[in-house]
């Protein structure tokens, strides 16, 4: 099956986001998956090679302990002869810019929504992100097997607070906490649901007919029928064209903890979800899939294995033919680059690869040269679009305690801020101290966690009182740092930005200095 043509061997690949709030259950749906596709042998416990530890999606020490997924992650599995690249995200917040970096490389996003809790900030921020990258999603409402809201009311939430047509494809029998199946509105049957140990195995199903249905479950399944009838009446029915173009939404309900759902759910992503098709370069130039080999690094992750100390750029393969130990260029430097340490990626694990196609993710190991958003490209060159960045709004000094372990320091700093773990600034007047620059809290937690234990230097964080920032230029600096209480640094890529502790300060400069350069930071900018 691997010997086709890039283009054939695309429309077997399925790539796609699972994006949510915190808490609303993105990582068991994960894990469910791999558990229905046979990637696992029981929740949580990979199924394969003797000796091989368990994985999970969540692999850095800090998610475990906290039960929170705060880093990225790739997981390829197969699936009814397809192959999934199933990238997961952080749920928090603050992690969100890593989260756009995934959603760059996915052709597809799966949407969690808690019973209970429905549409949440997080979530329609993370949902903006997915529109404006034009990005069908697919809608799973989790956590049915507890108390919650009507789902009639949560797809009526969907269309009024970010405006997506939600098509019910499976509708439950039941109310939230007492969940006895789905209806699937296609065939009109009703797949009732076996709980297994602590979910541990797929759950079972019974498939009934309706006649049977009405019987056995009584006024669940009548009400269930006159829901699925009022679905009727307004037309929320599956629409392949409008899902596809990210105006509707096939939404499938049920609980990923017993299992319940999830193999609709998984059978969605083959049957409803793109497959890749040409991607667009900085020009707007579609590389047709069959072209030279060409793609783009979205991620970098270092000391996955804590063991080996290694360096892994994330790559989405975009067009042709990968095979490993093909010489490419590296976009950026015009330099060869060797693919010969490549590898298909799963959690925290890996094995070497040899063929990829487009929509694959693959791992470049130990590729310290690669930034996120480079290209790599043989045959005709190609430039793909720079990956977002997000404005900072919280800033810190960071200081080694121990000055003995300064190279280790220097070692991290340089490394986290490569992954985009935070962003560094540093004093153009020649103050060594470098400024950390992040979205959210956690992300320093993360930085200083990270620092210790992969690198064995701890660090002092000294926030400092700055909210803002904006990109300035050589002569609105100089008059910038007059004032104390402006901080002006420079980022990698060389800008200049300006920090800010109030909105009222900036606000005051722009109108009394109309003619300065105080730029607003925008999304869809990569430092390199």
């Amino acid at each position: 099956m691997l010997n086709g043509t890039p283009s054939s061997e695309a429309t077997r690949r399925r790539t796609f986001a699972i994006i949510s709030h915190p808490d609303a259950g993105k990582t068991t749906l994960t894990e469910k998956f791999l558990l229905y596709a046979g990637a696992v042998s029981e929740a949580g416990a990979v199924k394969a090679r003797a000796g091989r530890r368990s994985a999970t999606s969540d692999w850095m020490a800090m998610e475990q302990e906290r039960g929170i997924s705060i880093t990225s992650t790739v997981l390829q599995f197969t699936y009814r002869d397809h192959v999934v690249n199933l990238l997961d995200t952080p749920g928090h917040r603050d992690f969100s810019e890593d989260t756009y970096r995934v959603l760059a490389a996915a052709d597809a996003a799966v949407m969690v929504l808690d019973v209970a809790r429905g549409i949440e900030t997080q979530t329609r921020k993370l949902f903006e992100v997915c529109r404006a990258r034009q990005l069908p999603i697919l809608t799973f409402i989790n956590k049915y097997d507890r108390p919650g809201r009507d789902p009639l009311e949560l797809v009526d939430e969907l269309e009024q607070q970010i405006q997506l047509r939600a098509t019910p494809v499976t509708w439950p029998v039941g109310i939230p906490g007492d969940f006895r199946g789905v209806i699937d509105r296609r065939t009109g049957h009703f797949a009732r649901f076996t709980r297994t140990a602590r979910g541990a195995m797929a759950a079972g199903e019974e498939i009934l007919e309706a006649d049977v249905a009405a019987k056995e479950e009584g006024a669940a399944w009548a009400q269930a029928v006159d829901e699925t009838s009022l679905l009727d009446e307004v037309g929320a029915d599956l629409d392949t064209e409008s899902f596809r173009e990210g105006e509707s939404s096939p939404l499938f309900v049920g609980s990923a903890l017993t299992n319940f759902g999830v193999r609709h759910l998984l059978d969605a992503v083959v049957d409803l979800a793109p497959s890749p098709t040409p991607r667009e370069d900085r020009d707007g130039t579609s590389r047709p899939l069959d072209s030279g080999f060409s793609g783009f690094v979205f991620k970098i992750q270092a000391n996955m294995n804590p063991g080996h100390r290694d360096h892994v750029a994330f790559l989405r393969v975009c067009s042709g033919r990968f095979e490993r130990g093909m010489t490419a260029v590296h976009g950026r430097t015009g330099k060869p680059f060797n693919t010969k340490y490549a590898a298909s990626v799963f959690g925290a694990e890996r094995d070497t690869i040899d063929l990829a196609f487009p929509g694959d993710v693959i791992g470049l190991v130990n590729a310290s040269e690669l930034h996120i958003g480079d290209s790599l490209y043989v045959d005709e060159p190609v430039a793909y679009p720079e990956i977002p960045t997000f404005a900072p709004e919280l800033f810190a000094a960071a200081r080694g305690i121990d000055t003995g372990r300064y190279k280790q320091f220097r070692r991290g700093l340089d490394q986290l801020e490569q992954e985009g773990v935070v962003q560094v600034l540093r004093d153009p007047n020649g103050d060594p101290t470098p400024i950390l620059a992040a979205v959210g809290a956690m992300q320093f937690e993360v930085f200083v966690h990270r620092l210790k234990n992969e690198f064995g230097a701890e660090v002092e964080l000294l926030r400092m009182p700055h909210t803002l920032a904006r990109r300035t230029d050589e002569a609105t600096a100089r008059e910038l740092v007059k004032n104390s209480r402006i901080r002006v640094l420079r980022r990698r890529d060389a800008e200049l930005l300006a920090l800010f502790e109030t909105e009222w300060t900036l606000q005051r400069l722009e109108q009394d200095h109309p003619d300065w350069c105080l730029e607003p930071i925008l999304v869809g900018t990569t430092p390199t």
